[in-house]
C-alpha cells in the first residue's frame, strides 16, 4: 500500500476511531449554534474540526482581546457555510461569549449563516461565495511581506468549492510569488452539496494538482490530531513556495448517521428534537 493510499483508508475509517474529549467538547459547541439556529451546514462544519482544533490551539498567533493585531495570523474560512466550526473555535478561544453561539442565525445575532468581516471579532474575511478565500489569502500574504510583518496566512477551502476556476488562479499567482507565509488547507470529505465529488467533478490526483502550481503539496488524515500538528510544525514545507495540505476528512464526522451523507450538507427547519439526538450521538463516539 502507498503512503498516500495509507492516509486515505486511515482517514476514511476515521469514524472507527473514537474522539477525544477536546474534538466532543467543540463539536458539542457547534451543537449549540444549531439548536439556536434550527438550521445550519451540519456535515460541511463537522469535517474541519480538528484542522482547526489544531490551528487555534497550537499554531495561529492571534490575541482575542485585541482580534486586530498587526502582527497576528490570518485564518480565512473560505467554505464560508462550514461558519460553525469557526465559531465554535471563536467562542472557545473568548473571541466573543459562548452564549452567543445560541443566538446563530437569529434576526439580530452577530453569527450569521455565513462569516462576516467587520462584524464577528475574530473573522478576517467575508465567505461564503464560494472560491474567493484564496485570492483574499493571497492579498494578505503579499501584504505581510511587503510589509516585513511576521504573520502567516492560513486559507481552509471545500473540495467542492475548488471546481471554481478562481482558486486555480489565485493558486498560480501564489506560485509565482512564492508565497511561503501561504497555506492553502483543503478540507477533502469527497463530498460536495449533493453527491459525491467523483461524481460531480473528479479532483485526483489533487496533491499533483498543487504542485503543479508551484506548492509544495501534501495529505495529511484531517481527523489525526497528531498527525496534523507535526506537519503544521514543519510550515513552510519549503522556503520559497506555498504550501498546500490536503486533508482527507469525513462529512459529518462525529455524528454516526450522517457521516459520508450528501443529505446532511444542510439542514433547514431542525427540530429541537433532531439536535438532541446529534447531542446525543456525540456521547457515544
Amino acid at each position: 500500500m502507498t503512503k498516500i493510499s495509507a492516509i486515505r483508508q486511515a482517514a476514511a475509517q476515521a469514524e472507527a476511531r473514537p474522539l477525544d474529549n477536546r474534538s466532543k467538547h467543540l463539536r458539542r459547541l457547534v451543537v449549540e449554534g444549531l439548536l439556536g439556529g434550527g438550521r445550519g451546514h451540519i456535515g460541511s462544519s463537522m469535517s474541519p474540526i480538528e484542522i482547526l482544533r489544531v490551528l487555534y490551539d497550537e499554531v495561529l498567533r492571534f490575541d482575542p482581546a485585541n482580534p486586530k493585531w498587526p502582527e497576528r495570523d490570518r485564518f480565512i474560512l473560505s467554505k464560508g457555510h462550514g461558519c460553525l466550526a469557526q465559531y465554535a473555535l471563536l467562542a472557545d478561544k473568548g473571541f466573543f461569549p459562548r452564549e452567543t453561539l445560541k443566538t446563530f442565525c437569529k434576526r439580530d445575532s452577530i453569527l450569521g449563516g455565513h462569516p462576516e468581516a467587520g462584524k464577528i471579532p475574530g473573522v478576517e474575511a467575508s465567505t461564503g461565495a464560494l472560491g474567493h478565500g484564496l485570492s483574499i489569502g493571497l492579498g494578505m500574504a503579499l501584504a505581510a511581506r511587503l510589509q516585513s510583518r511576521p504573520s502567516r496566512v492560513f486559507v481552509v477551502m471545500g473540495d467542492g468549492e475548488i471546481n471554481e476556476g478562481s482558486v486555480w488562479e489565485a493558486a498560480m499567482s501564489a506560485g509565482k510569488h512564492r508565497l511561503s507565509n501561504l497555506v492553502a488547507i483543503v478540507d477533502y470529505n469527497k463530498i460536495q452539496s449533493y453527491d459525491q465529488t467523483d461524481e460531480v467533478q473528479p479532483l485526483d490526483p489533487l496533491p499533483e494538482k498543487w504542485a503543479s502550481f508551484g506548492f509544495a503539496a501534501v495529505e495529511v488524515d484531517g481527523h489525526d490530531v497528531d498527525a496534523l500538528s507535526a506537519l503544521f510544525r514543519r510550515l513552510p514545507l519549503e522556503d520559497e513556495r506555498p504550501t498546500a495540505i490536503i486533508a482527507h476528512t469525513v462529512k459529518g464526522r462525529g455524528i454516526p448517521f450522517a457521516e459520508h451523507q450528501p443529505s446532511w450538507h444542510h439542514k433547514n427547519k431542525l427540530s429541537e428534537d433532531e439536535v438532541r439526538a446529534i447531542a446525543a450521538a456525540l456521547e457515544d463516539v
